[in-house]
């Protein structure tokens, strides 16, 4: 992030706060678990080995899917040249409106492993060089960067608090529109997931340019 001009910060803000938005709407009606935050489903599959089953495979269905999501956008992002997210914002968009039409059908299982592997796929939405540049869908590394930036200012240093910090208040405020999304429309909030995401796609076009440049 630090790299980046104002223009991509606020893009790789506005592609963190619809992983926050997908987050929030997953995690309210599923019941607990996440289908972008995989920190949160490795804790959920490790309690459920011990406590529940059923717990324990959905968290390992989630992280599977998630997996899937990354590899394939990985895939997708790399053969597709400099439209690189476009490409991937597109198959992110289809990956939602599969679940949220999956989902009229009350198959919620095959509806939240489509999110995640939506979400895994978007973190390769600015993958270069086969190395995720920006995670998107976690921000613990994000709160770390605050952290650090802060520390080396306590110490006369310079660091940048401000990037990270921007990349984490648009997963926040993602997850405030999808609760409260959720909370009027149910899984039918996805279908915004969706809209948003072919939004992000199509200003995708001229970004995909900008941090090619910046490569």
């Amino acid at each position: 992030m630090e790299r980046y001009g104002a223009r991509e910060r606020l893009y790789a803000a506005a592609l963190s706060g619809l992983a926050g938005y997908v987050d929030a709407v997953g995690f309210v009606q599923s019941k607990g678990f996440f289908v972008s935050f995989m920190s949160g489903n490795s804790t959920r599959l490790g309690v459920g080995i011990f406590g529940s089953t059923a717990d324990a495979l959905a968290a390992a269905g989630l992280l599977v899917a998630f997996v899937i999501g990354v590899t394939g956008g990985s895939l997708l992002g790399r053969s597709s040249g400099g439209n690189r997210a476009p490409a991937v914002l597109i198959a992110v968009a289809t990956l939602l409106s599969a679940a949220a039409g999956i989902a009229r059908f009350n198959y919620l299982p095959a509806c939240f492993a489509l999110t995640a592997v939506a979400m895994g796929a978007m973190n390769a939405t600015l993958e270069h060089q086969g190395r995720v540049r920006v995670g998107l869908t976690y921000m613990t590394g994000s709160v770390v960067k605050v952290g650090q930036a802060l520390a080396d200012r306590l110490t006369g240093g310079g660091g940048a608090w401000f990037p990270p910090l921007l990349l984490w208040s648009g997963f926040v405020g993602g997850a405030v529109a999808g609760a409260i999304a959720t909370s009027r429309l149910g899984l039918d909030a996805f279908w915004i997931g969706s809209a948003a995401a072919l939004t992000l796609a199509v200003v995708g076009r001229t970004i995909s340019v900008s941090l090619a440049e910046q490569n």
